[in-house]
């Protein structure tokens, strides 16, 4: 868990990847404490690099709620780091919060001390106030921009996320739709540039959907730091299940025993 600090805190999960391949993040899903804990059990099973909680699936967003399911994660990932997302319907999730709701949500989380790792919105007016909030609790913060219906141009995503740097945020993350499979290099190659600028910064994109599946297997090479799959049901258009994903990851990971 999260220790109080006033430099910039450490990242839960080794950066660059001692495996020489992406970090796995699997998402945990449910809309009560019996779903959520059902579904961590399973997620545990494919033995992922990080786990994400995803709240906005959560009935019940009420911190006497949260409380003992946080607890009860805790206990039964065993040490894998826990990122907490609440994911706006407008950025693709399950249900809306107004900005002062969701400004309180992630306070709460954060200051609670159970995230080892926080996503905030780039879109949120309060995502700025948030990724101080996170450092000063000594909270990693990914700052994440969804886009369901286009790719923007290479330009526009490398803009995008060093304005994701200038908020303060440790990990940039896009994850864009493709409409045909030029859309994919222009994310890859954004990915490369991006990672050729900030070699030192952890980066995560992707494409989705079944046209972007391919980006979720080799991004890795191409300078993404975490990659996505699913245990059951994806949380995302394109998720692939997270054991067969390990197995094609293990494909384009580097070996340091050849040169």
């Amino acid at each position: 868990m999260a220790q109080s600090g006033t430099s910039k805190p450490p990242l839960p999960f080794p950066y660059p990847p001692d495996s020489g391949r992406p970090n796995l993040c699997v998402p945990v899903l449910g809309r009560t404490e019996q779903e959520v804990l059902s579904h961590a059990a399973l997620v545990q099973q494919a033995a992922p690099d990080l786990v994400e909680w995803r709240l906005d699936y959560l009935s019940d967003l009420e911190q006497a709620t949260l409380n003992p399911i946080f607890a009860q994660l805790h206990h039964r990932l065993n040490g894998i780091p826990l990122l907490v997302t609440f994911r706006s319907k407008e950025e693709g999730g399950e249900q809306a919060l107004s900005t002062e709701g969701y400004a309180d949500l992630l306070t709460r989380v954060i200051e609670s001390g159970q995230a080892d790792l926080v996503d905030v919105e780039f879109r949120s007016p309060a995502a700025e106030v948030l990724i101080q909030t996170a450092h000063r609790c000594g909270v990693p913060v990914i700052c994440s921009s969804h886009e369901f219906h286009h790719t923007p141009t290479e330009e526009e995503l490398l803009t995008r996320m060093e304005r994701m740097l200038a908020l303060g945020c440790d990990i940039p993350k896009l994850a864009v739709m493709p409409e045909h499979p030029q859309d994919v290099l222009t994310l890859l190659s954004a990915t490369t540039r991006m990672h050729e600028r900030y070699p030192k910064c952890p980066i995560i994109t992707m494409s989705m959907g079944q046209l972007g599946v391919i980006s979720r297997l080799c991004g890795g090479t191409f300078g993404s730091a975490v990659t996505f799959g699913c245990a059951g049901q994806p949380s995302a258009p394109g998720q692939i299940p997270a054991t067969q994903l390990r197995d094609i990851l293990a494909l384009f990971a580097s070996n340091p025993n050849q040169t």
